[in-house]
This record gives C-alpha cells, sequence and structure tokens, in this order.
C-alpha cells in the first residue's frame, strides 16, 4: 500500500481462522466494495483556538460495510464521531450522510442514525444507588438502545473499552449477528488492534488528528516489511543488543520493549530464529522466553506512526460530576 491513502478494493479478505488458539472465531463481516458510500468525509478539519484536533482528514464507508478508526485516546477518533453525527461544529471540510450534509440538513441526517457514545452520563435528579440499579438493568441492552428506531448507520465509539475478554468477544459476535440480520452500516472507534481486526472490513489509522493509513486488515499488515514477528526477552541483555539484532539476516525492524524484552519483524522468522537463540549463545545472553507469529495490527500502528499503541497506556476518562443549580458558592 502506498502512503497516499488510496483505497482498495476488499479482495482477499482474510478468513476467521487466523483468530489466535482459545479466542471463538468470528466470521469476517462482508461487504460490497462498488456500494453506493453511505458516509463521506471530505478534507474534514476540527479546531480549538490553535490546536487542531482534527486535521485535514477524508475517506468514505461503503453501505453495509463495518469500517473501523483505529488509534490510541486522543489521536482525534471521538473528534471525528461527534462531527459525523451533528454534535459538534465542523470548522472546515464536509461530512455527508447518505447524502445529507451534517451541518446543512442535521436533522435528516440525526434520522438515519444510531449512536453509542464513548462515555455513558449519570442522571443528576438520581441517587448514587438509582443510577446503579438503572445501569445494572440496561447493561444487556445498551447497544440496543442506539437501533431501537432502526438507522441505516450505526456509530458506537469504544464500545468494549473497561470489559473483560468474555465480554468483549461477547459484544463482537452481538454486532455480528446485528449486521446479518439488518441493513447496517457499522463506524467503530476502538484502540484494541485484536478487535479491529476481527470487526472491520477496513480500517482508518488515525493519529494526532490526521490520517496515516486505510485499507483492509490483511493490505495493512501485508504493507510492513516483514512478514514474521519475534517476540524475544533475554537476561541482562548488552547495551548494544538491539543493533546486534539488526544485523541478522532478513530483519527490517527492532523495537525494544524493556525488561530484555524485544519484538523483532523478519522476512523469515524460522532462519532469524535460529540466528537469535545462535548470537545468545555466543554471547552468553539467556533467553528467557521467545514466540514467532504472523505480522500484526500493532506492528502496522509502529510502522506508520513510529510509536507503539498498548493497551496498558490507554489512560481512564475521568469524570466530573456537575455542580447542581444553585449550589455555586
Amino acid at each position: 500500500m502506498t502512503a497516499d491513502l488510496n483505497e482498495k478494493s476488499n479482495g482477499g479478505r482474510e478468513s476467521s481462522a487466523t483468530a489466535k488458539s482459545g479466542t471463538p472465531s468470528l466470521e469476517k463481516p462482508v461487504f460490497d466494495p462498488t456500494a453506493a458510500s453511505a458516509i463521506e468525509v471530505d478534507h474534514i478539519v476540527k479546531k480549538y483556538g490553535d490546536f487542531t484536533a482534527v486535521d485535514d482528514v477524508s475517506f468514505n464507508v461503503k453501505e453495509g460495510e463495518i469500517f473501523g478508526l483505529l488509534g490510541p485516546n486522543g489521536a482525534g477518533k471521538s473528534t471525528l464521531i461527534r462531527m459525523m453525527t451533528t454534535l459538534i461544529p465542523i470548522t472546515s471540510g464536509r461530512a455527508r450522510i447518505t447524502g445529507h450534509d451534517v451541518s446543512r440538513e442535521p436533522d435528516a441526517a440525526r434520522r438515519l442514525i444510531g449512536v453509542i457514545p464513548q462515555a455513558l452520563t449519570s442522571d443528576l435528579d438520581l441517587t448514587v444507588d438509582e443510577n446503579l440499579n438503572i445501569y445494572a438493568k440496561l447493561y444487556d441492552v445498551e447497544i440496543a438502545r442506539g437501533l431501537v428506531h432502526h438507522p441505516r448507520i450505526f456509530f458506537l465509539d469504544e464500545p468494549t473499552t473497561g470489559l473483560d475478554p468474555v465480554s468483549r468477544v461477547a459484544v463482537w459476535e452481538m454486532l455480528g449477528n446485528i449486521k446479518s440480520k439488518r441493513q447496517l452500516t457499522i463506524l467503530i472507534t476502538t484502540h484494541y488492534m485484536d478487535e479491529a481486526d476481527r470487526l472491520c472490513d477496513r480500517i482508518a489509522i488515525v493519529d494526532h488528528g490526521k490520517l496515516v493509513a486505510l485499507d483492509t486488515p490483511m493490505a495493512l499488515k501485508a504493507s510492513v516489511p516483514g512478514s514474521n514477528v519475534i517476540e524475544a526477552q533475554f537476561e541482562k541483555p548488552p547495551a548494544d543488543w538491539e543493533q546486534r539484532l539488526h544485523t541478522l539476516d532478513d530483519v527490517t525492524s527492532v523495537q525494544h520493549e524493556g525488561a530484555g524484552m524485544y519484538r523483532v519483524l523478519t522476512g523469515n522468522g524460522s532462519h532469524t530464529t535460529t540466528e537469535l537463540v545462535e548470537m545468545a549463545v555466543q554471547t552468553g545472553v539467556a533467553v528467557k522466553s521467545l514466540s514467532v507469529q504472523n505480522t500484526t495490527l500493532d506492528d502496522v500502528f509502529v510502522h506508520y506512526t513510529g510509536r507503539q499503541l498498548r493497551d496498558e497506556l490507554v489512560k481512564a476518562y475521568g469524570f466530573v460530576m456537575p455542580q447542581r443549580p444553585g449550589l455555586q458558592p
């Protein structure tokens, strides 16, 4: 894939058989790459004073597609959704929902969309116990509330943040079932690589408000030099160990992840593994763990942004309860 972010056809989507062992295999969604566009975003910009939250982003989402916006918190994903769903004004550029300009025809656009925002809000007229009881009862229908009016386009902003792995898979399966039963286009934002890989027909990677890559999961992974990833942890490696790993045959990238852990991209996993172990033995460096796998979307993100996207780096959103009217000092 070239850096000009040209959109390609969805031919040859990877099979759900690539799911990791122990994780339920989910069938890839199916959409028509020649279908009309359900969402069109054209050079959209959002500024807050001198700060640019979204910087000249363009893409389109086809009818019936599950489209993913992938990136860390603060990348501009939620801001993009809020502009597309008429919640905040667009600084410049245009967004259209099935042909309706969200700035000029907001009511027409709203009739066609369902939205599940990232953060749930509390009802200030209820007690803490009442709020907890309501959300406990609504837990299994939070996504259903966004579909009750039969929208054509469904926006989900970080729908599985904070969920345990079993619950995340349950949400994925529910979305797959909804997709198979309705003529529905879905746009989902996430910072989970496996979620984007398993759910989405195409993925747009957003970083610092810019669109840095856009294609199918398979094409994005194929665009990264090196077909295999070696993750190896060493006992007290020397200071120049990263440089030494770079010298191994077929190695295209080395990432030092701390605590003696290194992530090595290579075009020949078996050959590089043999060389790596031999080098460790010759230099007296103990190998604590070693695994070989195919290139992942995590490697794609590092390739296009130059930094890692790790779940543990995601900061929890803080909620500040606004004061009730009349309680201000």
